[in-house]
């Protein structure tokens, strides 16, 4: 779980929902990760990333996504 407020807003994976998610690699691989989209209860979008030490996303993070770039998002993947 995370919570992270981004200018003002606040993004907590315990209190969205999950709309997709990518897992890239083997679970517990150095160079695999995942990409979580959620929606929070107000209606914005954050991406949630965490992966292994020797992946694109070694640490945790929260990257806030607006609608219109959600199923450009989705299509990349």
């Amino acid at each position: 779980m995370m919570r992270k407020e981004i200018n003002g807003v606040v993004y907590d994976t315990s209190r969205s929902t999950v709309d997709k998610k990518f897992t890239y690699g083997a679970f517990g691989a150095d160079n695999g990760y995942e990409e979580t989209l959620y929606i929070t209860e107000d209606g914005e979008y954050f991406i949630y990333t965490n992966g292994g030490k020797l992946s694109k996303y070694p640490h945790e993070e929260i990257y806030p996504i607006s609608h219109g770039k959600v199923k450009e998002w989705v299509m990349s993947h």
